[in-house]
């Protein structure tokens, strides 16, 4: 009864609780002894990146292809999954198999807005699975149904297996960054998916946080001296802003502000929805009817878009786009800025609202510090020039990989890997959403208010508003608008077995504890009995549950195997194929070797090239069968008559 709730009388937090949190799957230690290099990684919309600090230096880290950066998309196929730079050569191929940006999806419920409207572009099927958002596609001739956080691990996977190949050891710790305006069921999934990758979680941390700390600590001396730094943060499908101040290795978050659906996806958006106009006005025909069509003229455009930022005209061109026909068009810097303009000057207002929510006035920040590969775009830093006077924009680590890079150092402090140009450093976060309950009339009362350092813990009392009232319901929300139903419902706890008294008597203490990673915990007690009963969690946010992350954890380590057994039987084959190239060059080329010996050695090798052709299907120990005959034949023919002997006799 009573899902409205009233103010009871300040007083103490009792004992016992009751918590509103879903399970978790990875940890977040104290400071422990060193286990091994733990990594920082950036988890991106478009692209991610990994990191490691070691002896107080941070190594960004390639990818198998020799990036600094991995696409974070995967491709699904009729024998594979691919990743990164594998999975970008399917875009325009296999759309409807092919998922990016699965960031944007991560932590939100099938029917949220932004879920919806990016329906409308993605090429991919988006499917509910209950409230959750799943993507659909077909892998292996079979159609399949992930969640976003299984997509996100994949990326995950890719970056640790690349860790784990430049450190030459496992890597099983990481900080993982997120975006500072990510909410409580973003942050969850993301450690939802760190937890299928296999990685354990040190601490999410924001990216403009982590930025700032690669910038604090490459300015070196100059971070004695107290300096505000604006962390400006645009990326592929992100953007955020922060104020901190920095002095003598402590970074304090003052203010954050930000759009989790902004980013250089929609700028790329406005381009191909104006090129597709173009296209039906020269060709009268409607490219939205083909999503292989508008994959190959969305990669064209955000090409077309990158060139841009150096050049003031760039031409987009695809051969035989649709129906056979060619599409060749020629944009302009300035007609990409007007495409983009609302966009562009959407970003300065959350520049200002950041300020105003530290206190800071844009004469007092020092430093503006640039991440993210957005920010490249020459309108966007005209107008950050403008706003801050003509201001030095601050780029001395390479936009793309700033976030990763203070992400290693945070990962080095937090495995207790110390050394001089670590020392003290501290980073003091602050949570970016507004947290409350919902009481009389439906009005939203901020127990933790925006912008409020973290970790914190808040206490609130509430009281029942019936008389003999058993049990009490408590609505969880987060957001700024003084009605509930403007702002996101995390979850509703009912509170049962109540000692029957008249109304606002009981005391109901409500306690909302945010940790290092922005996870929110709500507990709650009755102060006279402290009833501490189970509470019934019903779960709006999205989150997998423990069921379906061990079927996931179960899925993933037998694709593993199998991914593992797929790459042995490939190397197997190779040797098999470079042994036969080998031994035929050699055949070809020795001088030494009579007509007869050559003609032996080429005819075990066609044969062998033959069976190849014949059996791709072939288990490893057969290829590894036919190496060893292959080589113990030809070597014994090359040797023998090397030694003068009679080649005929060995064959």
């Amino acid at each position: 009864m009573g899902a409205d709730l009233s103010h009871g009388n300040a007083d103490n937090l009792c004992d016992g609780s009751a918590t509103l949190s879903l399970p978790r799957f990875s940890s977040t230690p104290a400071r422990t002894r060193p286990k091994g290099p733990a990594v920082g990684i950036d988890l991106g919309t478009t692209s991610s990146c990994v990191a490691v600090c070691q002896k107080g230096r941070v190594e960004v880290i390639a990818n198998h292809y020799g990036s600094r950066t991995t696409p974070s998309g995967v491709a699904f196929t009729d024998r594979e999954r691919l990743v990164g730079e594998a999975a970008e050569t399917q875009r325009g191929l296999h759309p409807e198999n092919t998922v990016f940006g699965a960031k944007r999806l991560m932590g939100r419920r099938y029917d949220d807005p932004a879920v919806q409207g990016g329906m409308k572009h993605w090429p991919f099927q988006v499917a509910p699975c209950g409230e959750k958002a799943q993507v659909r596609v077909t892998f292996k001739g079979v159609e399949k149904a992930f969640y976003p956080e299984e997509i996100s691990a994949v990326v995950l996977t890719r970056l640790k297996q690349a860790a784990e190949a430049f450190l030459g050891r496992p890597v099983s710790q990481a900080v993982v960054t997120v975006p500072a305006y990510f909410n409580d069921a973003q942050r969850q999934a993301t450690l939802d998916a760190a937890a299928i990758a296999g990685l354990e979680v040190l601490r999410l941390i924001n990216e403009p946080s982590a930025a700032a700390i690669a910038y604090g600590l490459n300015a070196g001396p100059c971070r004695k001296a107290k300096r505000n730094l604006l962390v400006f943060d645009l990326g592929g499908g992100t953007f955020d802003v922060s104020v901190l101040s920095v002095q003598d290795g402590v970074f304090e978050v003052m203010g954050t502000a930000g759009d989790t659906q902004l980013g250089g996806e929609d700028f790329d958006q406005r381009l191909l929805d104006h090129l597709v106009l173009e296209f039906k006005r020269q060709h009268k025909e409607d490219l939205g009817q083909s999503s292989k069509a508008l994959q190959r003229l969305r990669v064209a455009c955000e090409r077309a878009k990158r060139a841009l930022s150096a050049d003031l005209r760039a031409t987009v061109a695809v051969d035989s786009l649709y129906k056979g026909l060619d599409f060749c068009q020629t944009v302009s810097r300035a007609c990409f800025e007007d495409l983009c303009a609302d966009l562009f000057q959407a970003t300065v207002e959350h520049v200002q609202r950041a300020l105003e929510d530290a206190g800071v006035k844009k004469s007092q920040i020092h430093d503006v510090v640039l991440v993210g590969g957005s920010t490249r775009i020459p309108m966007i830093q005209t107008l950050l020039l403008k706003f801050f006077d003509g201001k030095e924009l601050r780029r001395s680590i390479s936009p793309e990989e700033a976030v990763a890079h203070g992400a290693a150092i945070q990962a080095a402090i937090l495995t207790g890997h110390r050394y001089q140009n670590l020392e003290n450093l501290l980073l003091l976060d602050v949570t970016p959403v507004s947290l409350g309950l919902e009481t009389v009339g439906g009005v939203m009362d901020v127990v933790v208010k925006r912008n409020s350092p973290i970790p914190t813990k808040e206490n609130r009392n509430f009281s029942t508003t019936e008389d003999n009232q058993t049990s009490l319901f408590l609505q969880v929300y987060e957001g700024e608008r003084t009605l509930t139903k403007h702002n996101r419902l995390l979850g509703t706890v009912s509170l049962s077995g109540l000692q029957p008294a008249p109304r606002c008597v009981p005391v109901i203490v409500v306690t909302f504890e945010i940790d290092h990673n922005n996870i929110l915990t709500v507990s709650a007690v009755e102060r006279n009995t402290g009833n501490s009963k189970q509470l019934v969690i019903t779960d709006t946010r999205g989150r997998l549950d423990r069921e379906e992350m061990e079927r996931i954890l179960e899925e993933e380590q037998e694709h593993r195997a199998h991914e593992e057994a797929a790459r042995e039987k490939a190397e197997a084959l190779n040797s098999l194929e470079s042994s036969t190239f080998q031994l035929k060059r050699a055949a070809e080329h020795g001088k030494s070797l009579d007509d007869r010996a050559k003609r032996r050695v080429l005819e075990m090798c066609e044969e062998t090239a033959l069976w190849l052709e014949e059996n791709r299907l072939a288990p490893k120990k057969e290829y590894e069968e036919r190496r060893r005959e292959l080589e113990d034949v030809c070597y014994s023919i090359i040797t023998h008559f090397s030694k003068g002997g009679d080649a005929e006799s060995n064959c």
